[in-house]
């Protein structure tokens, strides 16, 4: 398996942590205890404390609080606001995540009707903070992003290569690591290709998906909405469900109109994780904005 870490330290330390996350997510109700989440992922309380808080950017018991649905229900109005406004710029063209630029290419339909056919994809898979995921690329960019953990390889390979039953498949991890080292560790000046490989209704509603921002969630009813589309929430909701580039994509920050989580491809906790790791990340990007210092306009 690869890591997205070059030394051999930190790739088992990555490990660890997503580890970690996953576990969190799992037990969040229970209030899981310092001792008991180090424990867990096999270390003291002190080293657990320390990686966790460098890896993810907050400590456990801050990412606990984030996982709570209510902080998820209280976003949703705030979220939809800046979802319209981010919609109404209009759905084409570059969208950011975190710091990582987006570059949309789309099928043709005829390309979708031949289920692949003459596409060529390889794949790999990675360590991340959210177990293993499965990185699926053409020539034009990543196509496929699914998760999963240990043992479940085969099932997430064979989801996604139902997908393009007419397409040949690679393994090619040597090709898919560096792409997935800049979406899960991204810096300003990286850009990443996304290839979307589906209906021209499912890639309507990706790139609405792709519109809302990090740190906030939305309804499958404000998404038919804002696509014109306001008695559709059903097949907005199949749409989303069909998101072959989760987490880019970010078919995760969709919540039903009561707040509540409800179905995840590659399941609930690690949905309710992902979050709760994207709202903890935006805490800190807030804070870190206030404490930078002003400068004066006098010269």
């Amino acid at each position: 398996m690869d890591t997205l870490y070059e030394d051999q330290e930190s790739g088992p330390d990555y490990r660890r942590m997503g580890k970690a996350i996953r576990y969190l997510a799992e037990h969040y109700l229970d209030q899981p205890s310092l001792d008991a989440a180090a424990e867990a992922v096999g270390l003291s309380p002190f080293h657990f404390q320390r990686l966790f808080t460098r890896y993810v950017g907050v400590s456990p018991k801050s990412f606990v609080g984030h996982l709570t649905l209510g902080r998820a229900k209280s976003e949703l109005n705030r979220g939809v606001s800046v979802l319209d406004a981010a919609l109404d710029a209009g759905l084409s063209g570059p969208s950011r995540l975190h710091d990582l630029c987006l570059k949309i290419e789309a099928m043709t339909p005829g390309e979708y009707a031949r289920g692949g056919a003459g596409v060529t994809v390889d794949y790999g898979f990675h360590d991340c903070p959210f177990g293993i995921a499965l990185l699926m690329m053409t020539d034009k960019g990543v196509c496929g992003l699914g998760f999963g953990d240990e043992g479940e390889e085969a099932a997430m390979l064979a989801d996604m290569k139902a997908r393009w039953p007419k397409a040949v498949f690679r393994e090619m991890p040597a090709r898919t690591a560096d792409v997935a080292a800049k979406i899960f560790q991204p810096k300003a000046s990286d850009t990443v290709g996304l290839h979307l490989l589906g209906t021209p209704w499912q890639i309507k509603v990706w790139q609405a998906l792709l519109a809302i921002p990090q740190g906030k969630v939305t309804t499958y009813r404000t998404i038919a909405s804002k696509i014109d589309a306001m008695n559709a929430s059903r097949a907005v909701g199949t749409a989303v469900g069909r998101n072959p580039i989760s987490w880019l994509i970010p078919c995760h920050r969709v919540l039903g109109s009561d707040g509540a989580l409800h179905g995840y491809h590659w399941g609930l906790p690690r949905k309710r994780a992902m979050l709760a790791f994207e709202a903890a990340r935006a805490e800190v990007q807030a804070a870190n904005l206030q404490e930078r210092p002003r400068t004066s306009a006098i010269a």
